[in-house]
């Protein structure tokens, strides 16, 4: 069973930065799809970032140019730096991994922009 672990969320004033992080239990070498999503309240979640493989990662248009997907593969950690944070950035991010076994998400991890 595949289990990841988000964490890093916190309350920042606009402007600021986070950087969110994802712990898998298994190596990425057996993951087809890694990134984050993110709900806001009273919306749906929402793509915020993927790395497939085989191809490149994509970004949501709103979040293009402020953040930021890596990886450690050694660590089985996947990063989400997130700068010039908006209010419009307040959501629950999700780490989100899918592989042979089907999709596993992370418990979920808040992010609050507020002066």
């Amino acid at each position: 069973q595949v289990h990841v672990v988000d964490s890093g969320g916190g309350l920042v004033q606009p402007g600021g930065s986070l950087r969110l992080s994802c712990v898998a239990s298994l190596s990425f070498a057996d993951i087809y799809a890694l990134g984050w999503y993110r709900q806001a309240p009273g919306k749906q979640r929402e793509l915020v970032t993927m790395l497939e493989s085989g191809g490149g990662i994509n970004y949501a248009d709103s979040v293009k140019g402020r953040f930021t997907f890596s990886r450690d593969n050694v660590k089985r950690t996947a990063y989400l730096q997130m700068n010039s944070l908006k209010p419009e950035d307040t959501a629950v991010y999700y780490c989100y991994v899918r592989t042979l076994a089907g999709e596993t998400w992370g418990q979920g991890t808040q992010v609050t922009i507020s002066s």
